[in-house]
């Protein structure tokens, strides 16, 4: 269909009349009767009055509407396979995350600080059903790590391993609990 400036038009697709105002190659912009500039391509766009206009009863004009309608897609974000088993919950022990300070704190205090903290959050992640903890020690002299390991061997219905080296590196350990469902 050739359109001209002065043309009075109707979108297909949406609820908006206008005139209109410029033509550039495909484009079409329209002016809606609110003073809007709308920008919409021929196939979107239906002359509607004028003398020259092509007389299209309410029929027709629904019919091609009718037409033009198709389902939209939902868009639910699907997982891909990897986030799918991604960890619920993280917990960084670097000591420095733990406590402002570490003046006046010996080492095996820092330790113990950083087990603790380890443990709380096992029992949380237990109450809350929680399945997946990665637990972030570090690399270092591997000392937190055995004591981790140490740890994780006291729940029965657990399992520990490294977490995923992409993501964390080395510096990190994934627990996973068998949730026993009734």
């Amino acid at each position: 269909m050739d359109f001209k400036v002065g043309d009075q038009v109707e979108a297909i697709d949406d609820i908006v009349q206008g005139v209109v105002v410029k033509i550039n190659g495909g484009q079409i912009t329209v002016e809606s009767k609110d003073g809007f500039l709308l920008q919409y391509t021929e196939a979107e766009l239906l002359k509607i009055a004028g003398s020259n206009a092509i007389k299209v009863s309410n029929f027709e004009v629904a019919k091609v509407k009718a037409e033009k309608e198709i389902p939209k897609k939902r868009h639910s974000k699907k997982l891909r396979s990897k986030e799918r088993y991604a960890p619920q919950m993280e917990v960084d022990l670097h000591i420095d995350k733990l406590t402002p300070s570490t003046k006046g704190m010996t080492n095996f205090e820092m330790l113990n600080l950083q087990l603790d903290t380890a443990k709380r959050q096992l029992d949380f992640a237990l109450r809350k059903k929680i399945q997946k903890v990665v637990f972030i020690h570090g690399v270092g002299e591997g000392i937190l790590k055995e004591e981790l390991y140490f740890l994780f061997k006291r729940y029965e219905n657990a399992k520990f391993y490294d977490a995923d080296y992409q993501k964390y590196g080395m510096g990190a350990t994934e627990v996973y609990f068998f949730q026993n469902t009734p």
